[in-house]
């Protein structure tokens, strides 16, 4: 029987307690040797790179968790179609430093700012809502960031990536800054959303961290860099964790405004534009308001967390969430921030200045029946796709027609949701896909017409 790898690893003496820490044991490991693809713009087959996908390697100490990576996923990135000239570039083994006993911050909370403010379990760096862009008064101009030429807005108005450069983003959700593959936002394929916004997955199908399952709690998808944990757009109804799943909710809201001229505390500042289709609420970070909703623990604090008790943290613990709305579209401030909860004392780091234990692996069984499986789309012209939860091991997947002859085979790759089947040379049909293998593989009928 197929074997999936679990997260566990082994004891030493005096950090046993590291059998259950989630900040070893959630790392997505690459214990299959798969490496990150990409698409170019104009060619919708993926490119093969030769650089290592996921987390390659997670060392603990009593205090503190290292985690090597390259920062590219296992889902295929890009193209990038707004002119971002930037592929996902490997990061050459990059160590980030996370504490295993995150703290509060009981003074002024941190800020978050632009750049890696956290990182996925597949070493993928998570930005908060920031491109470095923001108005310029003087010149009646957005300035900063990849605006050319070079030139500096007045930070008091500052543009929102997700909503300002959505057509630069993949399927992912995701992009590059100079080689940085990073999301700003819940990491869900565009394709997948309730109201599809981006039709980019149409030509270039990818996938994203995991997808969202409306009746299940969302899974652990990454830490912050004040070392809690950020979870996906679902969880328990209530903090102690009963009243069935919900949606979590950012307590931020767009403010009834027509011009920008002071910020929602009542500051006056320097003017930016005025609201129109060109710049529209939500275009500027400073258009949201905060407003507490103390009487429903489904709406999240001002960080965009709260405490709570979560799967693997039983006992409760602060975290965050990746907010969206009704239709699972990115929400403000989409997972971090605009301030950190707590102590940020997480770093990338260039060496491991103390001794540590190698993070290690066990098995148990896998099951493909309990799978969330869609098949789509059905019937099916140039390609179908099968999108799952997000693999701890490669599944297979045959193509087979009615007689059981195998037409094409292909897989699930770890740390992937998503794969694919090109039908340009598959003929007319009734055809069937099998998910895993034998007495727990499950089959899906699909209809090729051209």
């Amino acid at each position: 029987m197929k074997r999936v790898f679990l997260l566990s690893l082994f004891m030493t003496t005096g950090v046993m307690f590291s059998q259950t820490n989630p900040a070893i044991t959630k790392w997505l490991r690459n214990t299959t040797g798969i490496t990150g693809r990409h698409y170019v713009s104009g060619n919708s087959t993926p490119i093969t790179d030769a650089v290592a996908a996921n987390v390659q390697s997670v060392q603990y100490s009593t205090n503190w968790a290292y985690i090597t990576t390259n920062c590219i996923p296992a889902y295929i990135t890009g193209p990038f179609l707004d002119g971002n000239p930037s592929l996902a570039t490997t990061q050459n083994g990059a160590i980030f430093k996370f504490p295993l006993n995150p703290t509060p911050n009981t003074g002024t909370p941190t800020a978050t700012t632009g750049g890696n403010i956290g990182l996925f379990i597949n070493g993928v760096a998570l930005f908060d809502y920031r491109d470095g862009v923001s108005w310029k008064n003087a010149t009646n101009s957005l300035c900063g960031g990849p605006i050319q030429p070079p030139c500096t807005g007045d930070g008091k108005w500052n543009r929102d990536a997700v909503v300002a450069e959505k057509g630069g983003f993949d399927c992912a959700k995701a992009h590059p800054a100079m080689g940085n593959y990073h999301h700003h936002q819940n990491p869900s394929a565009f394709n997948l959303d309730l109201a599809v916004i981006s039709t980019i997955c149409d030509t270039y199908p990818s996938d994203g961290l995991y997808v969202i399952n409306p009746s299940e709690h969302s899974p652990l998808i990454g830490f912050a860099y004040d070392g809690y944990p950020i979870y996906g757009a679902y969880g328990y109804a209530n903090t102690d964790g009963t009243g069935g799943i919900v949606r979590m909710k950012s307590s931020y809201q767009l403010r009834n405004i027509t011009t920008r001229t002071v910020w929602a505390d009542g500051t006056d500042v320097l003017d930016g534009p005025p609201v129109s289709t060109t710049y529209p609420l939500g275009y500027f970070r400073e258009d949201y308001e905060y407003v507490a909703h103390p009487s429903d623990p489904s709406y999240l604090d001002v960080h965009n967390g709260r405490f709570c008790v979560t799967p693997e943290y039983p006992s409760g613990t602060y975290c965050y969430f990746a907010t969206v709305d009704t239709n699972h579209n990115s929400a403000y401030p989409y997972a971090v921030g605009p301030t950190f909860y707590g102590n940020k004392t997480a770093a990338k780091v260039t060496t491991i200045s103390e001794p540590t234990t190698q993070y290690t692996l066990a098995t148990t069984d896998f099951d493909a029946s309990a799978l969330h499986i869609k098949v789509y789309p059905n019937p099916a012209q140039d390609f179908v796709a099968i999108q799952t939860d997000m693999m701890t091991e490669n599944v297979p997947v045959q193509l087979v027609d009615e007689l059981g002859k195998l037409i094409q085979a292909n897989e699930i790759l770890q740390g992937s949701t998503l794969c694919v089947f090109d039908l340009k040379s598959v003929n007319n049909g009734i055809y069937f896909l099998k998910i895993g293998q034998q007495e727990n593989a499950k089959t899906y009928k699909i209809i090729v017409t051209k």
